[in-house]
């Protein structure tokens, strides 16, 4: 999930982290019977969405909570949690064409990069969908350079914890995570899910390297480009999941920002629409010709009032499920800042707040599932809801 699902940039509390650390799944959580039937099947072999339990527990960027964002040690965890679906990863085009899991082009913020003199002068000023950006960026390495690189917490501020993880872990590329896929699927027993996005297509494509070819291209070859292939493409660009719609036949959300926005597709191509007219009706409809689902930022189904505590639920649950589309929405972190502001405890940067709280009341809209930093808490927080 990309730069979109910020609302601001916890001493981490691990004891919700709990019998979970040892394995996935109900028996560990000691889930009920009733909870048990809400996530059997939760990865059979060609059963398509519709196998997933719901609400689905999604690790944004992995376990990110507990481990530096877009690493296989993040991913990891987040199985080891018990997460439905891990979103490995943010993906973008090294300068020789490959395909790597970064939150963001710029790197600056997620690797050792900044240490390596030799790099020094690949330091740039970019223009990032609008953004004068200054930082190093993916598309000027080649992976080979890349992979001398070690991945760091992005937001140490709200993590310190993570940092004692940073230089230990390198940056993935989309194809080791197809095979770490298939090695984890083998391994546990039961079908591993993965939700890739495509991060800035229109940007890429203006360089030469357009994502959507190459990411098709890789899952045709380990074949995962099916209906019922347990491989969720999303992009906050329509038009990035109109072209995948042509190319594979994966399952495909579209992300949904603020409200006021303008998908950056839209603002290069003059579409004056905004996410507001997206969530119409009329928009959905749309969406739902081309795609399964969307994932819009988790204002957009309760919104806020000015001192950041919950408001209104907006109707969009139901008029996404009128039209048959799923909803995920982003991103549930455990962390003060990140909660709404009636469930949030002290006032420590890093401090866990009422996430339970807040899980809860998300979950009774209806949501099909949710991305967050910790499946952990999110697997309990859906125990307690399916069970009353």
């Amino acid at each position: 999930m990309g730069s979109q699902d910020e609302h601001t940039d916890g001493t981490g509390r691990r004891a919700l982290l709990g019998a979970a650390m040892f394995g996935a799944g109900g028996a560990v959580l000691g889930l009920s019977g009733t909870a048990r039937a809400a996530t059997a099947g939760s990865g059979g072999h060609g059963g398509g969405l519709k196998s997933l339990p719901v609400p689905t527990v999604i690790g944004h960027r992995g376990a990110s909570g507990y481990r530096p964002e877009h690493t296989f040690g993040s991913y990891q965890l987040a199985l080891d949690l018990g997460a439905d679906i891990v979103e490995a990863g943010d993906l973008v085009p090294t300068k020789d064409g490959h395909l790597v899991c970064r939150h963001e082009p710029e790197i600056g913020g997620t690797t050792d990069v900044a240490d390596h003199k030799e790099f020094a002068d690949r330091k740039r000023t970019k223009v990032l969908d609008g953004v004068s950006t200054t930082g190093w960026f993916t598309e000027d390495f080649t992976l080979a350079e890349l992979k001398t690189l070690r991945a760091i917490e992005r937001i140490p501020a709200n993590r310190p914890h993570n940092t004692l993880y940073n230089g230990r872990w390198e940056i993935p590329t989309f194809e080791e995570v197809l095979r770490w896929q298939d090695e984890q699927t083998r391994r546990r027993g039961k079908q591993v899910w993965i939700y890739p996005e495509t991060k800035h297509p229109t940007y890429f494509r203006k360089l030469g390297l357009g994502l959507e070819e190459r990411v098709a291209k890789l899952l045709h070859k380990h074949g995962k480009d099916r209906r019922n292939s347990p491989v969720i493409l999303q992009s906050f660009e329509p038009t990035s999941i109109q072209r995948l719609n042509k190319l594979v036949d994966n399952p495909l959300v579209v992300l949904l920002s603020g409200a006021n926005t303008r998908p950056w597709d839209f603002v290069e191509t003059g579409d004056p629409r905004t996410v507001a007219d997206l969530v119409t009706p009329k928009g959905l409809r749309e969406i739902a010709g081309y795609a399964q689902g969307i994932g819009p930022t988790l204002d957009l189904v309760i919104t806020r009032k000015a001192d950041g505590s919950l408001d209104k639920e907006t109707t969009l649950v139901a008029d996404a499920h009128k039209v048959g589309l799923i909803l995920h929405p982003y991103t549930m972190r455990n962390e003060n800042p990140f909660l709404p502001a009636e469930y949030r405890r002290g006032t420590d940067a890093d401090a866990y707040g009422d996430a339970f709280g807040a899980f809860k009341r998300y979950f009774a809209t209806g949501i099909d599932g949710v991305f967050t930093d910790n499946p952990d808490t999110g697997l309990l927080a859906r125990q307690d809801f399916v069970n009353g």
